[in-house]
C-alpha cells in the first residue's frame, strides 16, 4: 500500500517537474542541453564500512562509486549538473550508520546511494523515509532494506539468493547430499538459509546436515564440520561473509575434509582479505551476478579502470555501486531533476523514475519493481588458480 501511494504522488510530482524543470534550471545552452546553475551541484551520499571486519565492502563500494562519478562529471553531469560525493565509514555497525546518515544530511545530501550491509541499511532506510530521502543500496540484501517506500536496491535479497543458489546447484547437479553451515545470529545467513532450505527439496537436494553458529560464536567451527562430515554432505552451502568463511575454509582443510563448500555473494572478497592463503579457496564456488573476467566491453573497460586506479580487482560489491550509480543518474535524467529542489520532491520522483529505467550495468540488464526490488540473472563463479573465474552453462 506505501509503494501504490507513493507510486501516486511520484507521477504527480513527475509530470509538475517536466512542466517546470526548464525554469528551475539553469537554463538550456545552444544544442538544448540543460546548464548547471552557478555553484549548484548534486550532493549524493554513501555510507558503509571502511573499517573493521567488513571493510573489503564497504572500501569496494566507496572505490566504484568515486570512479562512477568521475565519469559522470567528466560526461557532463546529471542534467548537466556535476556531482560531489561524500562517503561516511559505519563499520558495519547500526547505530555508527544512522549518525553517519545524519551527518550526510548536515553536509546537504540530496540522495543515498547506501548502506552497503544489510542491519545498518535497514536503520538508516527508517531514517531516510522520514525525510523522503530516496535511497538505493548497492548491496544491502535483507528484505526489510527496501520494506519502505523511498528504499531501493541493486543486489539480490537474500530469499533471491538461497532460492537462485538451490536452483543452481540442483540444475548443475553438484551434488545432492547438501551440508549447510550459517549464521543464525545473522539476518543476511538466515534469510539466505531459510529460503535455500524452502527451495531445496524442488530441486533434487537432501539436506543431510544443518549446522549453526553465532555471533558470540564464530572462530571454531570444527564441532559444526565434524558433524557435517559425518552425514556425507558432498556439498557445504556457506550463506555468509567471507571473513567467518576463511576461518572456515582453514579448519576444514585442517581436519582433512574437502567437500565443494558453495557460497553467495558474501564470500565475495575472501580473495582480498590480509593474509588468507589463496589456496584454501581453490575450488570454491559462489553465486553473483558480476564475474570481473567476462569478456564484454563493458565489464572488461570497467575493470581495467579499476584496477589501474585502486590496484586490485573488482569485486561485485563493487559493480553493484558502480550500476547504482548510473541508476540514479538515467532515474534523475528521466525525470528531468536537478539539485535545486527539494530532497522531498527528489524522492517521490526517483520513486517513479526508477521503475521506469532499464540500466545495461555490469551485473546484467537491470529493471526495478515497485517494490524497490531488482529483477536480473545471477552468475556462478568458481576460485582457480587464486582468481575468480565465470563458469559457462
Amino acid at each position: 500500500m506505501k509503494r501504490l501511494v507513493a507510486t501516486a504522488l511520484a507521477v504527480s510530482v513527475a509530470l509538475c517537474l517536466a512542466a517546470c524543470g526548464n525554469t528551475q534550471s539553469g537554463g538550456e545552452s545552444t544544442d538544448g542541453s540543460t546548464t548547471a546553475e552557478a555553484g549548484t551541484v548534486w550532493k549524493i551520499g554513501g555510507i558503509g564500512p571502511v573499517t573493521g571486519s567488513a571493510a573489503v565492502y564497504g572500501i569496494s563500494c566507496r572505490n566504484a562509486q568515486e570512479l562512477a562519478v568521475e565519469e559522470i562529471n567528466a560526461a557532463g553531469g546529471i542534467n548537466g549538473y556535476k556531482v560531489e560525493i561524500e562517503f561516511d565509514d559505519d563499520e558495519h555497525d547500526a547505530e555508527k550508520s544512522v549518525n553517519a546518515y545524519n551527518h550526510l544530511k548536515d553536509w546537504g545530501m540530496q540522495m543515498l546511494l547506501g548502506t552497503v550491509t544489510s542491519a545498518p541499511c535497514i536503520q538508516v532506510s527508517n531514517e531516510s523515509v522520514k525525510d523522503n530521502m530516496f535511497q538505493l543500496t548497492p548491496s544491502g540484501s535483507a528484505p526489510d532494506c527496501i520494506a519502505n517506500s523511498n528504499t531501493f536496491a541493486v543486489c539480490f535479497s537474500d530469499p533471491q539468493q538461497g532460492e537462485k543458489s538451490a536452483e543452481y546447484i540442483g540444475s548443475h547437479k553438484l551434488a545432492t547430499k547438501i551440508g549447510i553451515l550459517y549464521d543464525s545470529s545473522d539476518v543476511y545467513s538466515s534469510g539466505i538459509h531459510d529460503s535455500f532450505v524452502e527451495n531445496a527439496e524442488k530441486n533434487g537436494l537432501q539436506i543431510v546436515a544443518d549446522e549453526q553458529f553465532t555471533a558470540d560464536n564464530k572462530t571454531d567451527f570444527n564441532i559444526q564440520l565434524q558433524n557435517i562430515r559425518n552425514s556425507g554432505a558432498e556439498l557445504v552451502f556457506l550463506p555468509f561473509y567471507y571473513t567467518e568463511a576463511a576461518l572456515v575454509l582453514k579448519q576444514s582443510k585442517d581436519m582433512g575434509y574437502s567437500p565443494i563448500f558453495f557460497g553467495c555473494d558474501g564470500m565475495d572478497g575472501i580473495l582480498n582479505l590480509d593474509g588468507f592463503d589463496k589456496s584454501l579457496a581453490e575450488g570454491l564456488m559462489l553465486l553473483t551476478p558480476f564475474s570481473a573476467d567476462a569478456k564484454d566491453e563493458k565489464t572488461q573497460k570497467f575493470v581495467a579502470a579499476y584496477k589501474e586506479r585502486f590496484k586490485e580487482v573488482p569485486i561485485q560489491f563493487a559493480a553493484d555501486t558502480y550500476d547504482g550509480m548510473y541508476a540514479i543518474k538515467e532515474a534523475a535524467e528521466k525525470a528531468n531533476l536537478n539539485p535545486s529542489m527539494s530532497v522531498e520532491e527528489i524522492g517521490k520522483a526517483m520513486e517513479q523514475a526508477i521503475t521506469e529505467i532499464q540500466l545495461e550495468g555490469l551485473t546484467g540488464t537491470i529493471t526495478w519493481n515497485a517494490d524497490g526490488s531488482p529483477s536480473k540473472e545471477p552468475k556462478a563463479v568458481v576460485i582457480k588458480d587464486g582468481a575468480y573465474q565465470s563458469i559457462e552453462d
